[in-house]
């Protein structure tokens, strides 16, 4: 969509991913007149940030964007990287959004009654905002990299595409969480000696019982399960769980890979003399893992029960291989390693926001996207709400949320607005 900036909207939602553009569908429906700021292009990591056999890790019915379910044949399928991208684009086609892609947000700030925006394509006043740029801004990168030698590669999982773009040799992956466990895979199922950092990451089964377990969930209700339940809140921090569509989709057991040949470590203490260090935690990363596999499936058991489901049996995983030390560093010209991958996240960036809407972490403070400053809006947040809310099952609900709320609130200041607006 083509169009010139006016100098104010009702309006303005902030980045252009699937939580702005979910935002924009529901504001088109509202004929709220707004605007989308992307700072760099539509659907940008789905499309430049994700490897060349990326797949999704939950089935293709939870793919909900609004007015936009999964439309294929293969709803207990995972679809793969260029099928997501597809997904994706016919949705920003849907939506036909008032995008401006390559326009980066400097300041938000409150103006009076109401919000002054400074971008890298000019300046403009709002009477709403609603902020959809996520957690992950920028490839997080420990500042232990600084001292890894300097003849080897260091990228980010933002990065990695697939093992031949890696020099010859063995990889360090830093990082056990989904992404982390999915590129380890990559490369070992390529023939590469992976060296694996683990972290505190939890992991869950793929099937159980005759079932996708994430169907199984869906059942038992765990995706209805909101952060205002008691203890939910922590939930926004925790790390996601490790398993993957890929081949169909299966379990990923870090152990049956050691078994393989891959090596595993307890997590990253630092890098000192050519040499990564560990803390002496490998054994109960992994022990900490399968508790979390064995408590999902002990979860279906007693759902199975007390439905009186027909069933296959249930099962308890039982540990394939156990470290019998604790490794408490690695050689990097011992184990001939020339590439260190890192599989450690992403950093938010909130300081363009001149808003007091953040708690003592950082965190913008919410109740489902709802901030504390009228016409605030956040949106996109790994548990905003539920657990899908920063993925495609849930972002769309949440959307809806939101601008039914920011309808309202126009709605009820619209004689201050209108008068602010023409001032």
């Amino acid at each position: 969509m083509t169009f010139s900036l006016k100098p104010h909207y009702s309006a303005v939602v902030i980045g252009g991913g699937q939580a702005g553009l979910s935002a924009s569908h529901y504001l088109q429906k509202h004929g709220i007149d707004h605007v989308v700021f992307e700072k760099k292009t539509v659907a940008h990591k789905w499309k430049n940030e994700r490897w060349d056999a990326f797949c999704l890790v939950t089935p293709n019915w939870q793919c909900q964007l609004p007015d936009h379910p999964y439309d294929g044949d293969d709803p207990h399928g995972f679809m793969v990287k260029d099928e997501i991208i597809a997904y994706v684009d016919r949705f920003v086609k849907k939506v036909n959004a008032p995008v401006l892609e390559g326009t980066t947000v400097t300041s938000l700030e409150k103006a009076g009654d109401l919000f002054r925006l400074s971008t890298s394509a000019g300046a403009l006043t709002s009477d709403s905002v609603i902020i959809a740029t996520s957690l992950y801004s920028a490839p997080a990168i420990p500042r232990a990299g600084e001292r890894v030698p300097d003849d080897i590669l260091q990228i980010h999982t933002a990065d990695y595409r697939n093992p031949g773009q890696l020099p010859e040799g063995a990889v360090v992956v830093v990082g056990s969480g989904q992404s982390g466990c999915q590129i380890a895979e990559d490369l070992h199922l390529a023939g590469r000696k992976v060296h694996m950092v683990t972290g505190n990451a939890p992991r869950c089964a793929r099937f159980y019982r005759g079932r996708d377990v994430v169907d199984w969930l869906a059942d038992v209700g765990q995706y209805d399960i909101t952060v205002a339940h008691d203890g939910m809140t922590k939930k926004r921090h925790d790390t996601n769980h490790y398993l993957t569509g890929r081949d169909g989709g299966r379990d990923i057991d870090l152990r049956k890979f050691a078994l393989e040949g891959m090596s595993l470590y307890g997590r990253m203490e630092g890098v000192s003399g050519g040499r990564m260090l560990f803390e002496a935690n490998l054994k109960a990363n992994l022990d900490n893992a399968d508790r979390v596999y064995n408590g999902i499936n002990a979860l279906i058991d007693r759902h199975i029960a007390e439905k009186g489901i027909d069933a296959p049996p249930a099962s308890v995983y039982a540990p394939l291989w156990e470290p019998e030390s604790e490794p408490a560093e690695l050689d990097f010209r011992a184990e001939g390693v020339t590439s260190v991958i890192w599989a450690t996240g992403f950093s938010s960036d909130w300081s363009y926001v001149g808003l007091p809407i953040f708690d003592g972490t950082g965190y913008p403070v919410q109740r489902r996207g709802v901030t504390g400053i009228d016409g605030v809006y956040v949106l996109g947040l790994p548990w905003l709400w539920t657990w899908g809310s920063g993925r495609f099952l849930a972002v769309g609900k949440d959307a809806e949320h939101v601008v039914n709320h920011l309808a309202g609130h126009l709605e009820a200041a619209r004689p201050v607005l209108k008068q602010a607006a023409s001032a």
